[in-house]
C-alpha cells in the first residue's frame, strides 16, 4: 500500500470511530433522558396512586382493595363533601354506614334496624342500631340541624334548660315534656338517662375538659359523639356537618337539600368583588378584655366571602384550633380604631342596641372611625345556635359593606346612635 492509500485508510477509520462515538454519545444522551423522563413518570404515578390510595376515614394512604374492608361488609360509597374536613361517611351494602370523626379518630358503625352486628368490628369502633332515640344532646350547634331535619322527635334529654334555647321548636318540645332537661356537659343526670333508655350522648368540646364524663357514660353503655365542626376552617365546613347527622338519623337525602341552600346563599353573597372595608369583630369581657377571633376562624373567612377585610391579618396560632383570642384594650385600639365596620358579637353576653349602651361598656370606642360613622352592628343573641345563620349572616355582612336595605338581614343589625345630638 502506498503512502496515499495509506493515509486514506486512515482518515476513513477517524471519520467512522468519529461518527461511531457521535452516534454513542447521543445514544447515552437519549437514554439518560428517556430515564429521567421514566422517573418523572413513576414519581407522578406514585404521588397520583396516593392521593387515589388515600383513605377516607384516616386520611392515611392505604391500598385500594384494603382500605373499605371492614368485617366483611361490601364497600359501596363515601358521602362526597365540599368544605368539611374533620368527618367522613361511608356507606355499605345492606344498609350499613360508617362514620368518622377524624380529630378524635372515633368510628361509629350505623347498623339498620334488623341488621346483624358484623363479627370481627375493630375493638375501639362503636356501634349504633338504628332508629337513633333518646339521644342527650348537649352540643348546642347541632339542634338547629335535627330541627331542619324534622329529628327533634329522636331527641329525648338536653343539655340546655327550656329557657336558655333560641331555637321554638327546642322549647316548644321542653315545654310539653317530649324533651327534658338532663344536666349541663359536666353534670349529666346519669340515674336519669339510664332509667330513660339513653342510647346515644351527642356532646360539644367542651367534655374534653371533663373527660371522666366520657368514662362514667361509657360505663353505663352510652356511646358519646363529640361534635367538632369548630374545627372547620371554613363557614360552610361547620353546615356541611348536616351531612354527618343526616346519616345519623337516616335522612342524608334531606340533609344535601338543606346543604344546597346555603352553597345557593354562599354564591349570592360572594358574586360581587372584594368591597376594600375593613371589619372588626369583637365581644367585650367582664373583666374588660376584648375578645377577638383569631384570623384563621371561620368567622374572618365569613367576612372575606361577603367583601370585607378582617382587620386583624395574622392574629392567633392556627394550630392551636382555638376560634378566640384576648387582647388589651390598647392593642385593640391601635389595631381595629380605623375599621370601616365594628360588628359586636352579642351571642355572648345579650349584646348592646345602641352606640350608647357599647359606650357605656367601652368608652374609649368613641374615638372609633366606625363609631363616628355610626357602622356599629350586633349580632343577634341566637347566633351560635343557629348553624344553618351561617349561609344567611354571610349575606347580612355583604349587604352591610354595599349598603343594601337593612330590613332584608336575618342576623346582624346596625346600633342605634343615641348619642347623636
Amino acid at each position: 500500500m502506498n503512502k496515499r492509500k495509506r493515509n486514506l485508510a486512515i482518515c476513513l477509520l477517524l471519520i467512522v470511530l468519529t461518527g461511531s462515538w457521535g452516534c454513542g454519545r447521543n445514544a447515552v444522551d437519549q437514554a439518560s433522558q428517556g430515564l429521567q423522563t421514566d422517573e418523572a413518570v413513576t414519581a407522578k404515578s406514585s404521588d397520583e396512586k396516593e392521593k387515589t390510595d388515600r383513605d377516607p376515614v384516616s386520611g392515611k394512604s392505604d391500598d385500594k382493595t384494603e382500605k373499605h374492608e371492614l368485617a366483611g361488609l361490601v364497600y359501596q360509597d363515601s358521602e362526597e363533601l365540599s368544605y368539611a374536613e374533620n368527618f367522613t361517611v361511608d356507606h355499605y351494602e345492606g344498609g350499613y354506614t360508617l362514620l368518622t370523626v377524624i380529630p378524635d379518630e372515633k368510628q361509629y358503625l350505623l347498623v339498620p334496624k334488623n341488621g346483624e352486628i358484623p363479627k370481627d368490628l375493630p375493638e375501639e369502633m362503636t356501634v349504633i342500631r338504628q332508629p337513633v332515640q333518646n339521644i342527650y344532646l348537649v352540643a348546642s350547634a347541632v339542634m338547629d340541624l335535627f330541627d331542619a331535619l324534622d329529628g327533634l322527635d329522636s331527641i329525648a334529654f338536653s343539655g340546655q334548660k327550656e329557657e336558655n334555647w333560641y331555637i321554638d321548636s327546642a322549647r316548644q318540645a321542653m315545654a310539653e315534656g317530649r324533651m327534658i332537661y338532663a344536666g349541663k356537659y359536666s353534670k349529666p343526670d346519669y340515674e336519669l338517662l339510664v332509667a330513660k333508655g339513653c342510647t346515644l350522648a351527642i356532646e360539644n368540646r367542651m367534655i374534653l375538659h371533663t373527660p371522666e364524663v366520657l368514662e362514667k357514660l361509657e360505663t353505663f353503655q352510652i356511646p358519646a359523639i363529640v361534635e367538632c365542626s369548630s374545627y372547620e376552617s371554613h363557614p360552610l365546613g361547620r353546615v356541611e356537618w348536616i351531612k354527618f347527622w343526616g346519616a345519623l338519623l337516616d335522612k342524608e337525602k334531606e340533609a344535601k337539600q338543606i346543604f344546597e341552600k346555603q352553597n345557593e346563599l354562599l354564591n349570592q353573597a360572594t358574586s360581587a368583588e372584594n368591597t376594600g372595608k375593613t371589619v372588626a369583630f369583637f365581644y367585650i369581657t367582664s373583666n374588660g378584655m376584648i375578645q377577638v377571633r383569631q384570623s384563621s376562624d371561620y368567622v374572618p373567612k365569613m367576612i372575606e366571602l361577603a367583601g370585607g377585610t378582617y382587620i386583624f391579618k395574622d392574629l392567633g396560632d392556627e394550630d392551636s384550633k382555638r376560634s378566640t383570642v384576648n387582647m388589651q384594650l390598647e392593642d385593640f385600639y391601635d389595631a381595629a380604631k380605623d375599621a370601616d365596620y365594628l360588628i359586636y358579637n352579642s351571642a355572648i353576653d345579650g349584646g348592646v342596641t345602641s352606640v350608647e349602651e357599647l359606650l357605656k361598656k367601652c368608652g374609649v370606642l368613641k374615638d372609633f372611625k366606625a363609631v363616628k360613622e355610626g357602622n356599629v352592628w350586633c349580632t343577634s343573641q341566637d347566633l351560635y345556635q343557629q348553624t344553618l345563620s351561617i349561609g344567611y349572616l354571610i349575606l347580612d355582612i355583604h349587604g352591610m359593606l354595599t349598603g343594601e336595605a337593612e330590613e332584608k338581614m336575618n342576623y346582624l343589625f346596625r346600633c342605634r346612635d343615641t348619642t347623636a345630638k
